[in-house]
């Protein structure tokens, strides 16, 4: 009997929390307002909702579905997933990617996890306090390239935070930190949200110039031209995968450990839609508000070019936090800290599908997977660490191509070779709430037909990144994405011929 046979979940509420913070990440934060404000503004709602309709939710139904299917095989990662659902053995080899994306987006995420661990502690020392916003800046600017050892110490401190969670299995590890960590990021969101957009202006000194308001409205102040550009539903499309973590294989992993006849399309939609909240209530109250309350519209909309927000998350609130006196210590950790919190829940959900690879197929304890999962991250994530150039080709290949190859492989797999028919039923199968029948229609016709536009709409990106000029770290980052996805192939090949003999003999 493999480990994983004995794990499990111990509540739903915790399974709910922790498919949540899955999905609520550093993203819900920072990428989306950027994004927003960059695409429409209060346009952009509309095409993000529609991709999330017809995109998003289905990818969700599809992806707990197959997970729980799984599941009844004693399956928890992709490729073996992928393999009990057709007798065609190619198919698990596409289900790599489930394993392939969790680990080389771990590589650079917990990078970008330890920054908000370290700004939390620079907060709580007041590290910031009578800098100006350009000392901040510069600060920042010194820290992600290696000006200091603290980002080596931090980063290597969260590995091992990570690691240790992920040894404790689920119901004592992931499960007890996202009981933990949703609720603080919920109650951190909505203090920082309230007195963002209740600011008044006019106090004097080094008071806000607006109210928190003028920040909100700018936010969502739309564009409705940006409706019919392509690349704004391009973007939205993106922000959906990014947010909700398709694509990556953790929620396949978490729903393999559900029984055959447990809820997936409620479980589904209330995953889904906290995060829809986090991201648009509270993702939309926060740096916007606050930032453009104290400095200016003029100010902030450099600010958001390239649609990170990191610039505005780790340099411009730090420098206004140190100036709110004794309150901006507690608010520099509030911010830190759920920003802190949604990275973790997220990088442990990447953990898992590896996990449960190593424990199906090759019997390996959960301390054992877990500090390979730990070993693998550290060595990937070195050349992330020493170089942007190797953080950006590990982000676009792995977080954002590898993404919507692998959500098209799986609607293809669900819908047309698996059947919809047989799919549907494992949709509905324990449903606690009546499923539109429309997202039949959805999830076989039009999510595919939507992807491909997508892929489509992506191809040229994908050759003028390839064929780039990159440094030496770039290159290196290619090479190991390369031999990460070989090696994984070679283990599931093994895996398939380890599982063969031991169910023939």
């Amino acid at each position: 009997m493999s480990n994983t046979e004995t794990s499990g979940w111990g509540s739903r509420v915790g399974l709910i929390l922790a498919m949540a913070g899955n999905a609520v990440g550093l993203g819900n934060f920072l990428r989306f307002p950027a994004q927003a404000i960059e695409n429409g503004g209060g346009a952009f709602i509309i095409p993000y909702l529609v991709c999330f309709l017809l995109m998003g939710l289905p990818l969700l139904f599809v992806e707990w579905s197959m997970g729980r299917y799984g599941g009844k095989f004693k399956q928890h990662s992709t490729p073996f997933i992928f393999d009990s659902m057709s007798k065609a053995p190619y198919w698990k080899y596409f289900g790599v990617f489930g394993i392939f994306t969790n680990i080389a987006v771990a590589a650079f995420y917990c990078y970008l996890e330890s920054w908000a661990l370290s700004w939390a502690y620079y907060s709580v020392a007041g590290t910031f306090t009578g800098m100006s916003l350009v000392e901040v800046q510069a600060f920042f600017q010194n820290y992600i390239e290696l000006g200091t050892s603290h980002p080596v110490v931090f980063w290597i401190v969260c590995l091992l935070i990570n690691t240790w969670i992920l040894s404790r299995g689920l119901s004592g590890g992931v499960e007890k930190v996202a009981k933990i960590g949703m609720p603080l990021l919920l109650v951190f969101g909505l203090i920082l949200g309230v007195t963002g957009v209740t600011m008044q202006a006019g106090t004097g000194g080094s008071g806000p110039i607006h109210d928190g308001l003028v920040g909100l409205n700018y936010l969502w102040n739309p564009d409705f031209s940006s409706i019919w550009s392509f690349e704004v539903w391009v973007a939205a499309a993106g922000q959906i995968f990014f947010t909700l973590s398709l694509g990556m294989g953790s929620i396949h992993c978490y729903a393999s450990y559900l029984n055959s006849k447990e809820d997936i399309a409620l479980n589904a939609m209330s995953a889904g839609w906290m995060n829809e909240f986090v991201e648009v209530v509270l993702g939309s109250m926060i740096i916007i508000p606050i930032s453009i309350g104290y400095l200016g519209i003029d100010a902030i909309s450099d600010m958001v070019s390239g649609g990170s927000g990191l610039g505005i998350g780790f340099s411009v609130l730090p420098k206004l936090f140190a100036d709110w006196g004794a309150f901006g210590v507690f608010a520099g950790v509030m911010w830190f800290g759920l920003l802190f919190f949604a990275g973790i829940t997220s990088s442990l959900a990447m953990g898992t599908p590896v996990m449960g690879f190593l424990s199906d197929n090759f019997g390996w304890k959960e301390k054992k997977s877990a500090w390979a999962f730990g070993a693998i991250i550290f060595l990937l994530g070195i050349p992330c660490v020493l170089s942007p150039d190797a953080f950006n080709e590990f982000d676009y290949w792995a977080g954002t191509i590898a993404l919507v190859i692998f959500a098209l492989v799986e609607i293809i797999l669900f819908a047309w070779v698996f059947g919809m028919d047989k799919g549907w039923r494992e949709i509905t199968t324990g449903s606690d709430i009546k499923v539109p029948i429309i997202f039949k229609f959805i999830i076989k016709y039009v999510s595919p037909l939507f992807l491909l536009i997508v892929f489509g709409g992506a191809i040229p990106g994908i050759i003028e990144n390839a064929t780039k000029e990159t440094s030496f770290y770039g290159w290196l980052a290619r090479f190991l994405l390369l031999g990460l996805f070989a090696a994984i192939s070679i283990l599931v090949y093994l895996a398939a011929k380890r599982n063969f003999k031991t169910k023939l003999y």
